[in-house]
């Protein structure tokens, strides 16, 4: 395959699934800034490993790793732990939920624990299974499982608590 293939296929890839690739990152960090660089690491990942994830057929599972893995590494990173002053100047992606549910959703999701939020979002927005889950992360399905029940109980309890 030619560069000039290459290129093509992958601008191709691009075009169609950045926008999902970034309410991705977004779900995952929670913050839309953070998300692009996100993406932006995916993709440049992903173009250097190209050929080779084009032919096993998996480039969406691939850039989906990236950025749950980007997010763990830059969340351990010491800068990373300041908060800026900015919260809620960043436009929300247009979704079938009301404002309000859509807030009091994401605002629940923002209380779990990062890995329940991570398998939360993995199993039940992106519908992955247990297996595939286990293994973006890179932990036991086991830990999925308790991971997902876990945060699904504190999101049924904080969005009951939201109700009365």
């Amino acid at each position: 395959m030619s560069r000039s293939d290459r290129d093509a296929e992958f601008a191709e890839f691009v075009l169609a699934r950045r926008a999902h690739l970034a309410r991705i990152a977004y779900a995952v960090c929670g913050d839309q800034h953070r998300a692009e660089d996100l993406v932006q690491t995916a993709l440049v990942k992903l173009y250097a490993a190209w050929p080779r994830i084009r032919r096993r057929g998996n480039e969406e599972a691939y850039a989906r790793t990236i950025i749950v893995r980007a997010d763990i590494d830059e969340s351990r990173r010491p800068w990373r732990r300041e908060r800026p002053g900015l919260d809620g100047h960043d436009e929300a992606a247009p979704e079938t939920m009301t404002t309000e549910d859509r807030s009091a959703l994401f605002e629940a999701l923002q209380t779990l624990p990062a890995m329940q939020r991570k398998t939360v979002l993995l199993r039940h927005w992106l519908g992955l299974s247990v297996t595939e889950t286990a293994a973006e992360l890179g932990i036991g399905e086991g830990t999925v499982k308790s991971h997902t029940s876990r945060g699904l109980a504190a999101l049924q309890q904080t969005l009951a608590g939201d109700v009365r």
